[in-house]
């Protein structure tokens, strides 16, 4: 007799661990269940950090990076996959080889380097390796300027050349790029999305006054991968993780949490502060 329950829309996070709860894997996991999404988490590193800063990194071996994936894939399976930090060169080398398999599977890559705090999260000897082993695995790569400016090794000052950037990392593999534009200096945050063979669109959104961003890209990323496993176009998915973003800013801003950068309120439209 076939099984005739509903099944869960599956949403795996490989991506370090933010013990303050506003980013990494903490904050993926509550934007998937946030937007429907069962979700599981493969943790590639540990931080000691708050909303002041990152004070310490703990990287975790490569092969059990591989065993927690494994293992995920071998039993429950996935209908999307985001990346965030990696770290280090074998942790990158090996989730490019157990990703491999996973053809059909959308894969958000967030290219984490530095956290809000200015803190690097990835060694500098792995962004050729991450652009050369995950840029062409990637659906959906979300850069930030300074990230895409590093993947690029060259300066990004201006929307002609957050644009050219956009395509020039299509052309690496992704099947889209979306270069976010929210450390830009001005009242406006938006974000350049450029589809490999198409054109560029731009999401416009006046700049949220708050102090609470931290965890934006993170929440952003796994939003993407959210509603790309719930079978959403890659234009439409970043588009509604645009809006859902934007609702999760305004609603933080009116919440205070810590010393410095607080997080985003990620159950907005459950949680009525």
């Amino acid at each position: 007799m076939p099984n005739s329950k509903l099944k869960y829309v599956r949403a795996l996070t490989i991506a370090g661990s933010d013990n303050s709860g506003g980013a990494g894997i903490q904050a993926d996991l509550k934007t998937f269940s946030a937007l429907g999404c069962y979700g599981m988490s493969v943790i590639t590193a540990l931080t000691a950090q708050n909303t002041l800063g990152v004070s310490g990194i703990q990287d975790i071996p490569p092969p059990f990076v591989a065993q927690q994936i494994t293992t995920i894939l071998g039993d429950v399976g996935v209908d999307a996959v985001k990346i965030g930090m990696l770290f280090n060169v074998p942790v990158i080398t090996q989730v490019a080889e157990c990703l491999r398999a996973l053809d059909a599977t959308p894969i958000v890559l967030d290219p984490v380097m530095f956290a809000k705090s200015g803190d690097r999260l990835l060694q500098e000897d792995a962004v050729s390796a991450l652009r050369t082993d995950l840029l062409p695995m990637a659906t959906v790569l979300t850069p930030n300027i300074a990230e895409a400016a590093a993947l690029l090794d060259r300066a990004i000052d201006s929307p002609e050349d957050m644009e050219n950037a956009a395509r020039d990392l299509c052309a690496l593999g992704p099947q889209a790029v979306v270069v976010k534009g929210g450390n830009r200096a001005g009242n406006d945050s938006d974000d350049c999305l450029c589809l490999a063979g198409g054109p560029v669109h731009w999401l416009k959104q006046e700049r949220i006054a708050t102090n609470n961003v931290h965890g934006t890209g993170c929440t952003f990323s796994s939003a993407i991968a959210a509603f790309l496993a719930r079978g959403v176009s890659i234009e439409d998915a970043v588009r509604q993780a645009k809006e859902y973003l934007t609702g999760a800013l305004k609603a933080g801003a009116e919440l205070t949490l810590g010393k410095g950068k607080g997080p985003v309120l990620h159950f907005h439209q459950l949680w009525k502060p």
